[in-house]
């Protein structure tokens, strides 16, 4: 195949949150396309244009398979124009037809809107991520829910009638992953009961169509789908991702609760599924990763995606099983029969402890990028990934490893990087690339080690404490001191290093442990040549972590292109800062490693 263009590579849309419509007549989503956004909608049938419908401030969109933008409201009748969204400025709007107000005025950070399936008299909602609010939608009065015990609170929802609130929540030193809990609130009491398990966390916490609580939780050791206490399918598989954001929505009901569909990740390739309640019976609907499941009558509609599927809008007529794709992120130009399918890696890890994972995009040239995912606690699933196309479009085989901290594997896979971040992630990501090499797939002249943020910090140690086993590596934002991470990054993280390095409280031990896991005290030992590139406005890990490495590797005698990029933050966006990156990563590969 040609080499895919860059062009084509930044060509598209992001597709987030399918909603069916309560009457089930349409699909509501919300699509961010060249800084801006928008709700819009696609009649089920797919026979008709698709619809803006947002005049006002741009809606907030969720991540990936992410949402927590939008509800809509009304329990029969379509509903099409009646929802309510978070908007760009942290607050929730009520949208019907052209009649558009703003109903709080917190100047906060509104998140997960949810109503019940009744007539909504109000809306709950979750602030900062951290308080869990109702507001009326007839008086715009609000007011708070929960008591304040937890320090997070995610994804709020009604019971059917409208009588009781659940979320998760959890407390540092913990993530959600690690803890969370569901909390059930009883309004007409204000009673609050809590469900937890000893050795699990809950994510996802909702009400099946007759009111009996829905959730996933991995006390078992994997995240699966529960009502109530009783697992849904018995399974080692994760019936869902971790908790970066809110608005999940990993598995749906039947109108009637009999059935419910769910995902499931096999070894990083997603799939559907469907079971029914009363028999167990299990049935595959469709290939590839989905997310966002919505079910409204005979339809059920989800976010797919796949290694040679751009992220797409589907809807599955459940009476046939017939599947219809409503709406496209991408140029419908890509030759997707030409496209690779990743073969899975296996190898047993130098402490025999796991089975370590890896999925291998082949182009067979004997050039190889070994790409570490951010987090460490998530994944890159066989999902759409155009970056991924792109090099090995151009003769390089992709490795994309999964090292001890990954999710999809569970719990007990994605806990063995507690106190070892920095040292466990790199070895796995060693074991694997030496697999490679006795496999014959490439060498330590032609392989390039290749991460940004945590990635970025386990191709570090690639780099300092094996550098006989590549000629160099490429890092985005890379962490690299972790007891400085503790002190200046986001809310959310700010205790991450708790589990995963060691409580920061000055003692000899925590002292020692953040030295010995963080590259910077590393450095002088990275001598293959390394480009780093950050944005300068990184709010997560700031760029004077990469000014420190950098001079730490200079004074060393290392090799160290540093770019840095004005304005830019955690994630590259900017059009032209997307392609210089692309161009000086290009040159530094062919520096490295000569071009067929």
């Amino acid at each position: 195949m040609d080499p895919v263009p860059l062009s084509l590579v930044s060509a598209g849309r992001s597709l987030t949150e399918p909603r069916l419509t309560p009457g089930g007549t349409a699909v509501g989503f919300v699509q961010r396309w060249r800084g801006g956004s928008s709700i819009n909608a696609v009649p089920i049938t797919g026979d008709s244009l698709e619809t803006q419908l947002t005049f006002g401030p741009d809606p907030a969109p969720g991540r990936g398979f992410g949402g927590g933008c939008f509800i809509w409201l009304g329990p029969s009748g379509g509903g099409e124009r009646d929802f309510v969204y978070v908007a760009v400025d942290g607050e929730l709007w009520r949208q019907r037809g052209l009649d558009l107000r703003r109903l709080t005025h917190h100047e906060r950070s509104a998140r997960a809107p949810a109503v019940a399936n009744v007539d909504p008299a109000g809306v709950v909602y979750v602030l900062d991520e951290a308080e869990v609010w109702w507001n009326d939608l007839a008086s715009g009065d609000g007011r708070r829910l929960d008591d304040g015990r937890h320090e997070f609170c995610f994804d709020p929802a009604l019971s059917p009638d409208g009588q009781t609130v659940s979320w998760v929540g959890w407390s540092p030193p913990n993530m959600a992953w690690d803890a969370a809990v569901r909390v059930d609130l009883v309004l007409s009491t204000g009673e609050i009961t809590e469900w937890s398990e000893a050795d699990g966390a809950f994510q996802q916490p909702r009400f099946t169509p007759s009111g009996e609580p829905a959730h996933v939780h991995d006390g078992s050791g994997w995240l699966n789908l529960h009502v109530a206490q009783d697992a849904v399918v018995v399974d080692r598989y994760e019936h869902a991702g971790p908790t970066w954001g809110m608005g999940n929505r990993s598995f749906a009901f039947s109108p009637d609760g009999s059935r419910v569909a769910f995902t499931r990740n096999e070894c990083g390739h997603g799939a559907l599924y469907v079971v029914d309640r009363t028999t167990r019976e299990v049935e595959q609907l469709g290939r590839g990763v989905h997310g966002q499941l919505s079910w409204v009558d005979d339809h059920l509609v989800a976010l797919r995606s796949g290694a040679r599927t751009p992220t797409q809008i589907v809807a599955y007529e459940m009476s046939s099983r017939a599947r219809r794709t409503l709406a496209l992120s991408v140029p419908d130009v890509w030759p997707r029969d030409e496209l690779p399918e990743p073969d899975l890696v296996s190898v047993r890890s130098r402490d025999d402890a796991f089975e370590l994972q890896a999925r291998r995009f082949v182009a067979g040239h004997g050039r190889m990028l070994v790409w570490v995912h951010g987090g460490p606690t998530d994944q890159w699933q066989v999902e759409w990934r155009p970056r991924i196309v792109y090099w090995w479009s151009r003769g390089w085989d992709v490795l994309v490893v999964d090292p001890r901290g990954t999710t999809g594997h569970g719990r007990a896979y994605q806990q063995a990087l507690h106190a070892s971040w920095g040292r466990a992630d790199v070895d796995d990501t060693a074991d694997l690339i030496e697999h490679a090499y006795d496999a014959g797939w490439s060498g330590p002249h032609s392989t390039i080690v290749i991460g940004g943020s945590s990635g970025g910090l386990t191709a570090l140690g690639v780099l300092a404490d094996h550098p006989d086993l590549v000629a160099g590596g490429v890092t985005s934002y890379p962490v690299s001191d972790l007891r400085a991470l503790t002190e200046v990054t986001h809310r959310f993280e700010a205790h991450y290093t708790d589990t995963l390095v060691a409580p920061n409280d000055g003692s000899a031990a925590s002292t020692e442990a953040f030295r010995a896991l963080s590259p910077i005290h590393r450095a002088d030992r990275i001598t293959e040549p390394l480009l780093l590139m950050h944005g300068s406005d990184d709010p997560v890990v700031p760029i004077e972590q990469s000014e420190r490495l950098v001079a730490a590797i200079e004074a060393g005698g290392g090799d160290v292109d540093f770019v840095v990029y004005e304005g830019e933050g955690h994630g590259f966006r900017r059009p032209d800062t997307i392609a210089d990156e692309y161009a000086r990563t290009e040159a530094f590969l062919n520096r490295l490693v000569a071009p067929e």
